[in-house]
């Protein structure tokens, strides 16, 4: 199952698709899966498929070796003549986000490492916070300063800050005209919760009953945001490709 570290050092893409039914978002699961049931490119680790709650939607998570690899992924026949269509009358947005993992956090009594897998019942969160590319850094040390109040709420089990290094369309544009335009101009928090119960409830405190820590965590993040998107979800599938292939 895949594991999560900024000591890897791979290139973690976050792909987001959005759609406007159920039954679109099945047929999204449907195709993920079965691209990585067949996975075998040069570079690939793994791909973890989640399924959107409170939107309809899914997330693949995928671990690269580097750029270079995604790249020739991107310049394959396959991905060009049947993913870009298919995936593009399915879909009614698609944002593909290149990160690397800058930290990665666990509340004290989950261990050593960060595991995404469908064996688990993680709730998962998965925020876009768009930022000037100057202002990356402190968003990054703002997101995961949290780390130190939340491991207090119930229900928070981890917290996984990506570096937004480049977005891109689907169809190869580089950049998302009006929210993600720029390299570095976005930062990505992957989180783990007991349940939605866990996390509705962390949601709902009043700004009056919340700790002092997390109200100015919150205003400082605010203060830099330049746009924000969030969306739940379930694991659903994941595949790593083999050691020797590795």
């Amino acid at each position: 199952m895949p594991f999560v570290s900024p000591e890897d050092g791979y290139l973690t893409v976050l792909n987001l698709f959005r759609t406007d039914a159920p039954e679109k978002q099945d047929r999204l699961l449907e195709e993920m899966c079965a691209i990585v049931n067949t996975a075998a490119f040069p570079g690939w680790i793994s791909s973890t498929v989640h399924a959107g709650q409170d939107k309809h939607g899914t997330a693949n998570f995928i671990q690269w070796r580097g750029a270079d690899d995604l790249e020739a992924r991107y310049r394959g026949d396959e991905f060009k003549h049947h993913t870009v269509p298919v995936f593009s009358q399915i879909a009614t947005a698609v944002k593909l986000l290149q990160n690397e993992v800058a930290h990665s956090q666990r509340h004290p009594s989950l261990g050593d490492s960060t595991e995404i897998s469908p064996d688990r019942d993680d709730y998962t969160v998965i925020e876009i916070l768009g930022v000037a590319p100057e202002n990356q850094d402190e968003m990054i040390a703002t997101a995961a300063a949290a780390h130190d109040w939340l491991i207090d709420v119930p229900g928070y089990r981890s917290q996984t800050i990506l570096r937004g290094k480049r977005a891109r369309s689907i169809d190869g544009t580089t950049g998302l005209e009006g929210e993600l335009s720029a390299d570095n101009s976005f930062v990505v928090v992957y989180s783990q919760w007991d349940s939605k119960e866990a996390y509705d409830a962390y949601r709902a405190v009043p700004a009056d009953e919340q700790p002092a820590a997390r109200r100015e965590s919150q205003a400082k993040r605010d203060s830099i945001t330049t746009h924000s998107e969030w969306n739940t979800y379930r694991v659903y599938h994941t595949r790593s490709a083999a050691p020797a292939s590795v």
